[in-house]
């Protein structure tokens, strides 16, 4: 837990990153996105489902990296796994035969994937998959929720600073849950449509997650057969924390293109893009190369996450702490006085203050008290559990919650 070490280190580290690295970290591991003075900035080691900072203060972590810690950092059995691939090669000249097995096994876990491709990042294959749905379909258009996130590439990147409207132009968006306007968009313009782009359910930054309402996910499937277009799944952020066979198996729903990254080596850096047998010859055509798409050691891991996922019945597990999680939270916050939203599967939970508007004013103050106090999570990004997580770290968590919620009430 939280030992009162402060950042100076961390501090250290930053001032001489902001002098070489714009912004001194970007993107989504930026401190603009936390609060300064109450997080850390650079981490030092992991173990299970705690993290150790550079200044020496320890964390129960639900953040998880952003999604790719899901059984736990340092895994003995992936790390294993590492070492031994690591010893024979990584980046070699052609690929090892690690990558015919990972194929060999998504396929074989997976409704409706005859094939897979390796790259390194979600950004890669949801935009790989949007070019075999091209080049499949002869069409050029493509359907996505407004203001999804789909990676940073600049036909779906919702902050435009650097990307032409250009990026766009073949982008339509729909609202998310609302099979209508789907239904009417592809009545209209359904001959230039190659794809529609969903994610699971609705997991955007700065909002309540949302799930799909009703048929709506079966709804977009049977328009795209209706039409021509191909669905594509990006589960890059949500893969194996609710379905083995991919997210949207839990509505009964199989996509022509399936998209994984994050978790699918526990922190190794791999993406995966899985199709129909009807995509294969389009997705041969379609040029993509990358220098170290395929390394051998992260796919090592990746064979390693999935044994480990399916034999241990991690994805009940996660669901189970993060139900007691939830629970937990929304108890304590009831006791302090204060209204509280959880959203999204209790394996990826969301924790939002009902009146805390637009600022996160509240969350914040939350948030930045339990980083404090030796626990992680985010004030407008949703959480992850992983299968290290046990109940007494939830224990932990909720204990520290409790003070956290008194935070809040004395800064309000």
């Amino acid at each position: 837990m939280g030992d009162g070490h402060g950042f100076a280190e961390s501090d250290q580290w930053f001032a001489r990153a902001e002098r070489v690295i714009p912004g001194g970290i970007y993107g989504h591991q930026s401190p603009a996105l936390l609060t300064r003075g109450e997080y850390p900035s650079f981490m030092h080691s992991g173990d299970g489902c705690r993290l150790r900072d550079v200044d020496g203060n320890r964390y129960i972590d639900f953040i998880c990296g952003y999604g790719p810690i899901v059984l736990g950092y340092n895994h003995p059995a992936v790390e294993k796994a590492v070492d031994q691939q690591r010893r024979l090669g990584d980046t070699m000249t052609l690929p090892s035969v690690r990558t015919v097995e990972l194929a060999e096994r998504l396929v074989g876990m997976t409704p409706g994937a005859e094939w897979a491709m390796f790259a390194k990042n979600g950004s890669d294959v949801c935009t790989w998959a949007l070019a075999i749905a091209r080049q499949a379909t002869g069409r050029e258009l493509v359907v996505m929720a407004d203001h999804a996130y789909h990676g940073v590439h600049g036909w779906c990147n919702g902050i435009t600073n650097g990307f032409p409207d250009s990026d766009r132009a073949s982008v339509r968006a729909v609202k998310w849950n609302d099979s209508a306007q789907l239904e009417t968009l592809l009545d209209q313009d359904g001959e230039r449509i190659a794809a529609v782009i969903l994610t699971p359910f609705r997991h955007e930054a700065f909002e309540d997650s949302v799930m799909p309402s009703g048929e709506y996910l079966e709804k977009a499937r049977a328009l795209c057969h209706r039409h021509g277009a191909l669905l594509i799944s990006d589960d890059v952020r949500t893969g194996f924390r609710l379905d083995m066979g991919g997210s949207m198996q839990k509505w009964g729903v199989t996509p022509d293109l399936l998209c994984y990254s994050k978790a699918i080596a526990n922190g190794h850096a791999l993406s995966a893009l899985l199709g129909s047998e009807a995509l294969r010859d389009a997705a041969s055509k379609v040029f993509v190369t990358g220098t170290f798409y395929l390394q051998a050691v992260p796919i090592a891991a990746s064979l390693a996450t999935l044994t480990e996922l399916g034999a241990s019945g991690a994805i009940d597990h996660m669901h189970a702490m993060g139900l007691k999680l939830c629970e937990g939270l929304a108890e304590r916050a009831g006791a302090a006085g204060f209204d509280v939203r959880l959203s999204g599967p209790p394996s990826i939970p969301y924790m939002r203050f009902t009146d805390d508007g637009t600022g996160f004013d509240r969350s914040r103050v939350f948030c930045g008290a339990a980083s404090r106090l030796g626990v992680l999570f985010h004030p407008h990004h949703n959480w992850f559990l992983m299968a290290a997580h046990q109940e007494k770290d939830i224990d932990e968590a909720l204990a520290v919650s409790e003070q956290a919620f008194a935070s809040v009430k004395a800064a309000f």
